[in-house]
């Protein structure tokens, strides 16, 4: 939406305005997408996947934040009680937690083998619900598939909207999933992924503007769901600040009006690649709080933006953001 004119917040992004701005940072997606009778004759209708996060090197520092804790992310104990990020991060979907982990241990074991020798280590992944799209009653990914979305990671261009994890995702009304930006914070950078799946199409806000509240033909309006958001930055940060980085994510969804429902799982983990220098402390924090509000905001909105249609389970269709509608809002609200 950048591309069009639009402008969220006052910080500039990075070259590509996605997370792998942030040096080392690449990004995979493994996408299940099929059509089968339901169980027990066939698997049902998947559209679904893995989405995995890969950082150059590991360890780093890391925190972690919950705004609505309906929701998972293994390994936020062990990140929270030691900061620091041992695995990529995966995102799936919710059924699905279990097999991923499975296929992380194997990409971890294959990567160094002292892991689960010398030591044992727990993977990190996310889930979002996308059961309204997806036959949730058979595990649609397999182990594999953890791996094969490490394979396939890359640097910018990856692509973002329904593919991956995102797959079968809803956000604020709309066909949502897999989205990123970045904002340039003085010398550092921060870039943002997020798992959008969250809201009703009545609360949507572009920039400001009640889009959810002004634009005719709403979609469906069940406020139920989650956001997994990954916060990276090449700013030296202790692993207690990443934590309050972190937490600044749930104020980006606030702005593109996420009310954190009850049902939903807002989880937010923040790392750092920067293996030395001064960290951070106090006052010098409020530019990475101010680029991760701004990136996260922009991230949900490339979600949107990138998704088209989908037809999943029972024939249900999640309609992608209408841009023309969309653009003609934010033109005569002077947003762009």
């Amino acid at each position: 939406m950048r591309e069009l004119g639009l402008r969220i917040g006052e910080l500039e992004p990075g070259p590509s305005d996605s997370i792998a701005d942030v040096s080392g940072i690449r990004v995979g997606h493994v996408t299940v997408w099929r059509d089968e009778p339901e169980p027990p004759e066939g698997r049902g209708t998947a559209r679904t996947g893995v989405t995995a996060v890969v950082p150059e090197s590991l360890p780093l520092r890391a925190g972690v934040a919950v705004l609505n804790g309906a929701g998972e992310l293994t390994g936020s104990h062990g990140i929270r009680e030691w900061g620091r990020l041992d695995t990529p991060v995966y995102l799936t979907a919710t059924m699905a937690v279990g097999r991923v982990f499975d296929g992380a241990v194997s990409v971890a074991v294959a990567s160094d083998p002292r892991v689960g020798v010398d030591d044992a280590l727990i993977p990190v992944v996310g889930e979002c619900d996308d059961s309204d799209l997806s036959e949730a009653r058979v595990v649609q990914v397999e182990g594999a598939d953890a791996g094969r979305a490490v394979e396939r990671a890359s640097g910018w261009p990856f692509d973002e909207g329904a593919v991956g994890a995102g797959t079968g995702m809803t956000c604020l009304g709309w066909k949502g999933g897999i989205g990123t930006a970045s904002r340039v914070a003085g010398d550092y950078v921060v870039g943002v992924l997020v798992l959008a799946n969250f809201g009703g199409s009545r609360q949507l806000r572009v920039a400001g503007v009640p889009v959810g509240e002004l634009m005719p033909g709403e979609a469906r309006a069940d406020p139920a769901g989650s956001c997994i958001a990954v916060v990276a930055t090449d700013a030296p940060v202790a692993a207690s600040s990443l934590e309050r980085v972190s937490r600044r994510a749930g104020l980006g969804l606030a702005r593109t009006g996420s009310v954190a429902h009850n049902g939903s799982g807002e989880i937010f983990l923040a790392f750092s690649i920067a293996q030395d220098g001064q960290q951070l402390e106090g006052s010098e924090l409020d530019p990475l709080f101010a680029a991760t509000v701004e990136a996260t905001e922009e991230a949900v909105l490339n979600a949107l933006w990138a998704a088209p249609d989908v037809k999943g389970r029972e024939g249900r269709v999640e309609r992608g953001l209408p841009h023309d509608e969309v653009l003609e809002l934010l033109r005569e609200c002077g947003a762009l």
